[in-house]
């Protein structure tokens, strides 16, 4: 267990630090949690829901977007009085052990989301909201175990070593599903071609909803580690004082921001260009499944080389980062999701920048037409760009917060990356559903994206 300095300069400093088997158990929490976001919200059970689920696509992701922006209005709602309760009372495994339950509930009730039900979408769409809840406040309470594992001028690499493993572990957890659990309707087959494992039927789509259980018992047997070797700060203070205490703390620090104008620009920023990068990973295999009719196997072998693509995005923006500093990694990163985007807005089933091609073929090769090969490109530069645009963010974080509150601060720009997640999904459902147009919806967040440039052009580091 680490030691804890006792209200030392007004911060609880570790003079210890747990041995490496506990760093790396806590890092494995980015493993466990990582395929409800790689399976459920992007690449699989989400474009399921969407193609399979409800009535047609654009109603899929206008519903889609309701839930996602019902549970991150929760979030935002709830997130600083949990943050606070997570600075002040100590503890963290308790919360992450029930916050983590909700997770593996509502994953496991997806199974039930069978195609063509319409009585299973409000339920189906309330479990998706609860599991969401439970991962989002799980991850809460895990990052603020951060300051007693390592060294504060560690605390960048031991993140960024915990992002890359949660892709990682994406991938795999795709590859397991695509591989051998997911098979294409029309063949009964999945991407390496064999029959599904434990009999799983391709025609109910039993391949998509195994991702839900998938998820929960993925998560239980991957987040063990941590609960056994990873020390838990000790217990502070009871909770009425810590919420108290925690909430007074809060408030002082935003009462300061309008004194540091850069430090609260950029968190500006961040809050509106995260909010954009959230709802583009969110929506881009649906908006897939609508535009090209990619089923499970399309959508994952995507995601997959999205993966690939963010996982080396996050080390060569890290290059660069030294080189370059932080702020440029993020405006270029701005950039070429702006390019991207804006592209993918001009490339349809049959045309790419309103110069026709011939459709893909039915039952043609993966990804046999022109089109979805630019979808594939684009889409890799979206994903090349997502990695250093998240991690050159923190590392300029560091560069404008007081060092001697870094961690405080750390825990405002978790709350700035969350407050506001609902906004985009609400607004894309909004758009999507009164259009009746998947890309009016997505247009939308080319506003995201150059909002969060203009404000990054006025922060000073």
């Amino acid at each position: 267990m680490a030691v804890i300095a006792s209200e030392a300069v007004g911060a609880e400093i570790p003079q210890a630090y747990p041995r490496r088997a506990a760093v790396v158990s806590w890092i494995f929490f980015d493993w466990a949690a990582q395929p409800y976001f790689t399976l459920i919200t992007t690449f699989v059970f989400a474009p399921y829901f969407a193609g399979f689920v409800a009535p047609d696509p654009e109603r899929g992701q206008a519903l889609w977007g309701f839930a996602t922006a019902a549970a991150g209005l929760m979030i935002a709602l709830l997130s600083p009085v949990l943050g606070a309760i997570a600075d002040a009372s100590g503890r963290r495994k308790p919360w992450i052990a029930g916050f983590g339950s909700l997770l593996v509930i509502g994953a496991c009730l997806m199974w039930f989301g069978k195609p063509g039900d319409p009585s299973i979408i409000a339920p189906l769409l309330l479990a998706y909201a609860i599991a969401s809840v439970g991962v989002e406040f799980a991850t809460v309470f895990n990052n603020a175990m951060m300051p007693t594992l390592v060294p504060p001028d560690r605390i960048g690499r031991l993140s960024g070593t915990g992002w890359a493993t949660g892709y990682i572990g994406g991938i795999l957890s795709l590859i397991l599903v695509l591989g051998f659990l997911a098979a294409n309707p029309d063949t009964g087959r999945t991407l390496f071609g064999l029959a599904p494992l434990f009999g799983l039927d391709p025609v109910s789509h039993q391949g998509d909803r195994i991702t839900g259980p998938l998820t929960g018992i993925w998560f239980i047997i991957f987040v063990l580690p941590m609960f056994l070797l990873t020390p838990d700060y000790p217990a502070k203070r009871p909770i009425r004082e810590a919420i108290r205490e925690g909430l007074s703390g809060l408030k002082r620090t935003l009462g300061e921001l309008p004194k540091r104008k850069s430090v609260a620009t950029f968190l500006l920023a961040n809050m509106i260009y995260t909010d954009g990068l959230v709802s583009l990973f969110t929506f881009g295999g649906i908006y897939a499944a609508g535009t090209f009719g990619w089923h499970t196997i399309q959508i994952g072998t995507f995601g997959i080389l999205l993966a690939i693509a963010g996982t080396f995005g996050a080390w060569l923006g890290g290059k660069l980062d030294d080189k370059l500093g932080p702020k440029r990694v993020i405006a270029g990163s701005l950039l070429i999701l702006l390019l991207a985007l804006g592209t993918i807005l001009l490339v349809d089933k049959d045309s790419i920048l309103f110069v026709k091609v011939a459709p893909p073929a039915p039952g043609g090769a993966l990804f046999s037409g022109a089109a979805e090969r630019a979808y594939l490109v684009l889409g890799c530069l979206i994903g090349a760009a997502g990695g250093p645009l998240q991690a050159a963010s923190r590392t300029l974080l560091i560069r404008l917060a007081p060092k001697d509150r870094i961690a405080q601060y750390f825990g405002l720009f978790a709350l700035t990356g969350k407050v506001t997640s609902f906004i985009g999904p609400l607004l894309i459902g909004a758009i999507t559903y009164v259009t009746a147009s998947q890309k009016a919806g997505m247009a939308l967040l080319v506003v995201f994206f150059a909002a969060g440039l203009a404000l990054l052009t006025r922060v000073r580091e």
